[in-house]
């Protein structure tokens, strides 16, 4: 995977966390709560960033 562009907003009492894959402007969003380190948030919205091109690949993603 090429790089990934994380974007962190804060709503209330959770973030909003938006992952980009550069190489194929794919996005995807996902909540996180406030007490997630970065870190966490961020492998989170990749775990789904990589779902998502899995699917978009066909392949069976499980």
């Amino acid at each position: 995977m090429a790089d990934v562009l994380f974007e962190f907003i804060r709503q209330s009492n959770a973030v909003r966390v938006t992952a980009i894959d550069t190489a194929t402007q794919t996005e995807v969003v996902t909540v996180a709560p406030l007490n997630m380190s970065q870190e966490q948030m961020q492998q989170l919205a990749l775990e789904k960033l990589n779902y998502v091109l899995c699917a978009k690949d066909n392949k069976d993603c499980g």
